[in-house]
């Protein structure tokens, strides 16, 4: 089992300024998921009852000079600390930026080492930083890399977590998004999310004593898309959501706040844009985020981030 690869500058950027501090606040152990072709990041594909999320990578995008190889088709995964995962790109990229040395280069690579007072070796994942006269080595500890079951297990997950929702609506301001979970969760720790086909994003959170909830109205839809019955306009936002799942035309769903917050917390990776859906019959909450190509407003088809709010009650449909 074998990795070595050289990160681009991009893929530096990308990870030290965006994704790393982005993949810390959803979950400190984050699978590391390697193929021919990909860098994946993985929260909670193989069980828990946390958020799910998958950032992936086309290879390329990340590294140059990438090389893999495995008795599992190519394929490695193990677990990582993303903090500590972060800390080593940081310190790297430093020693970088003071050798002032456009030749110097940051390898990251797969190596097994024997610990003082041990006599099992143990997996790193290893941050070299290569200049002209020297090269600094950061040994990052990993898990033991995944069995070959294991590795079907995640892969058959990540496959199931592709599943999109018929209907997505585009929330055009995660901070007015955050601002407004920072105060329903103050109220209550369930809330209830209610998306329309016509393009309505309903939270509401409800206690014994109280009711509180927000309406974003005519968002922007993808996938599968309906009209407002002119006569709902005037009708409170309850109502009208609650005959719109009568009609077949929305879904609402239960999930907890805290996970609501802390999915907000991947604006960190500084999407262009982010999607809300509920899977069919109700299976989860899904976030979706959209990077476009730099200077245009073309999708980077290189780069996905998505993650799966686990549902807490089974919903209306």
């Amino acid at each position: 089992m074998k990795f070595k690869a050289f990160l681009t500058q991009d893929g530096v950027n990308l990870l030290d300024k965006r994704f790393l501090p982005a993949l810390d606040k959803l979950g400190r152990i984050c699978h590391v998921y390697l193929t021919p072709d990909h860098a994946m990041f993985l929260h909670n594909l193989l069980g828990g009852d946390g958020v799910q999320s998958v950032a992936q990578f086309k290879k390329d995008v990340l590294f140059r000079d990438y090389g893999i190889s495995s008795q599992n088709a190519d394929r490695i995964a193990f677990a990582i600390d993303a903090a500590l995962l972060h800390r080593a790109l940081r310190s790297a990229v430093t020693i970088q930026t003071q050798a002032g040395d456009d030749t110097t280069a940051i390898q990251i690579k797969l190596v097994k080492k024997l610990p003082a007072g041990s006599r099992n070796p143990t997996p790193f994942l290893t941050f070299e930083t290569k200049g002209l006269r020297s090269a600094v080595v950061q040994d990052v500890p990993i898990s033991k890399p995944l069995s070959r079951a294991d590795v079907l297990q995640l892969q058959s997950a990540l496959d199931a977590a592709q599943d999109l929702p018929r209907t997505l609506v585009q929330v055009p301001d995660l901070a007015q998004l955050q601002n407004l979970v920072d105060r329903l969760k103050n109220v209550g720790e369930l809330l209830t999310v209610a998306i329309t086909q016509y393009g309505d994003l309903h939270l509401q959170v409800s206690t014994s004593l109280i009711t509180v909830g927000s309406e974003f109205r005519r968002l922007r839809v993808l996938g599968v898309h309906a009209n407002a019955p002119v006569g709902d306009q005037n009708l409170s936002a309850p109502t009208r959501t609650e005959m719109a799942i009568q009609r077949g035309e929305a879904l609402s769903v239960q999930v907890s706040m805290k996970h609501l917050a802390k999915s907000l917390q991947c604006h960190l990776a500084k999407p262009d844009c982010s999607f809300y859906g509920i899977a069919p019959q109700g299976a989860c909450l899904m976030v979706i985020f959209q990077f476009f190509i730099p200077g245009t407003r073309l999708t980077d088809k290189s780069i996905s981030f998505h993650c799966r709010l686990p549902i807490l009650d089974p919903g209306s449909s």
